[in-house]
């Protein structure tokens, strides 16, 4: 298939916490977003913050830079480009697994046009 399956599963397991979805949200809404500004969005301890940004940066889809004693934090862009586009594969390929599994039980495939 060409498809390394595993590349991509540390993203959707980062991605699988309410509190990481909405920190993707923000960045993607707002850019650049001080550490600050996330706790005070989200209503949740340093600690936890520390801890989900640890892991969106661990598997690349957020990028930080320190400013005194602020820290800031952005998507990484080509890792955000490479999972939409691994999700694009995926479920583009949708017609052409059905097509395939109806031609094995014998169904006549009528292209869409």
């Amino acid at each position: 298939m060409g498809i390394n399956y595993t590349d991509y599963t540390a993203f959707f397991k980062a991605l699988s916490d309410e509190n990481r979805l909405k920190i993707m949200d923000m960045l993607s809404s707002c850019g650049e977003i001080c550490a600050r500004d996330i706790l005070a969005e989200l209503k949740i301890t340093q600690s936890t913050l520390s801890h989900h940004m640890n892991i969106l940066c661990d598997c690349k889809l957020v990028n930080f830079r320190r400013a005194g004693k602020w820290t800031y934090y952005f998507l990484n862009e080509e890792t955000v480009r490479s999972v939409e586009a691994f999700i694009h594969v995926i479920t583009s390929k949708r017609e052409d697994w059905l097509n395939r599994i109806l031609s094995f039980q014998g169904v006549e495939v009528v292209p869409r046009y």
